[in-house]
């Protein structure tokens, strides 16, 4: 669940098809006037609205309530990760993650409980703007989306092809009987728990005490984005070494190991200060994970 203005630009994105999905031109921020204010605008819808809302929705809800929608959130997409999985030829990893689809569907009750970690089938999210990034193509230009915050060129691209060929969805939007106004509820409860997320991070705390709130949020979406592209797998030359600059670090991802530098430990698990993000970005969880999916092209 990630993008808004798609199609127009599908055309640009994959004109940049190369034989990496750098990054470059997004550490660049060519649009930088457009997306600071847009990122003043999200930040104000935010403030009036979405973190009320949340933090409401925190209080009121017992914590384990709150874990179990999020598993089930979390469950729904796992056969979109199946289908990117396949996409970037890592039939192994497609293998794991509809078995753990199954698994939680079934006994872990349509995913409020996660059986199939302990099963050995972790979480291994995939979405389509990690599968471009796989088939090559680059990044492009970083953007500020309405509502959804922090985003690429070709993220964008995939958060549409999301929308529009989500397996979940399309399922909910024609064979589960939900009215439009109950399937926008899924909506806002996929948006809350994101934000609640964000919360946990501590991303609120890392914002209000930076010198520059828009360039540690670019900064960290980068870095997170590269990370997951990887699959924390450094060796991957799809990595853009100019992402890892800043002093913004995500667990896990040592800036060393993209020089060439032998590997750091593993930061403990948790999760590192995030910033507001699409949600698309499942990806504002904890990047701990160790390194493994790749190597399975």
């Amino acid at each position: 669940m990630r993008s808004l203005f798609v199609p127009t630009l599908a055309g640009l994105m994959l004109s940049a098809c190369a034989t990496t999905g750098g990054q470059r031109l997004a550490e660049q921020d060519p649009l930088e006037a457009f997306n600071r204010r847009m990122w003043d605008v999200n930040m104000a819808l935010d403030k009036a609205a979405i973190k009320p809302v949340t933090v409401a929705y925190r209080t009121v809800t017992p914590k384990p309530a709150q874990r179990g929608l999020r598993r089930i959130l979390a469950n729904l997409q796992e056969p979109f990760s199946f289908v990117n999985a396949l996409l970037q030829g890592k039939p192994d990893q497609a293998a794991r993650t509809f078995g753990r689809f199954v698994v939680n569907t079934t006994i872990g009750v349509g995913g409020l409980a996660d059986h199939a970690t302990s099963f050995g089938l972790p979480e291994e999210s995939e979405d389509f703007g990690q599968t471009l990034a796989v088939w090559g193509v680059n990044a492009g230009p970083y953007i500020v989306l309405p509502l959804f915050g922090p985003s690429a060129l070709r993220d964008s691209v995939g958060l549409g092809v999301e929308f529009a060929g989500d397996p979940a969805q399309i399922a909910i939007r024609e064979y589960s009987g939900l009215s439009s106004t109950e399937r926008l509820g899924i909506t806002g409860l996929r948006a809350i728990d994101l934000r609640s997320r964000l919360i946990d991070s501590g991303a609120d705390a890392v914002l209000e005490t930076s010198a520059d709130p828009y360039a540690t949020a670019r900064s960290a979406y980068l870095q997170q984005r590269a990370a997951m592209i990887a699959d924390g797998n450094p060796g991957q030359d799809m990595m853009d070494p100019a992402v890892f600059d800043g002093d913004f670090t995500i667990d896990g991802a040592d800036p060393a190991d993209f020089e060439g530098a032998p590997a750091t430990a593993p930061a403990p698990t948790g999760q590192a200060a995030q910033v507001p993000a699409v949600e698309s970005q499942p990806a504002l969880e904890d990047q701990s994970a160790p390194p493994s999916k790749k190597s399975e092209n």
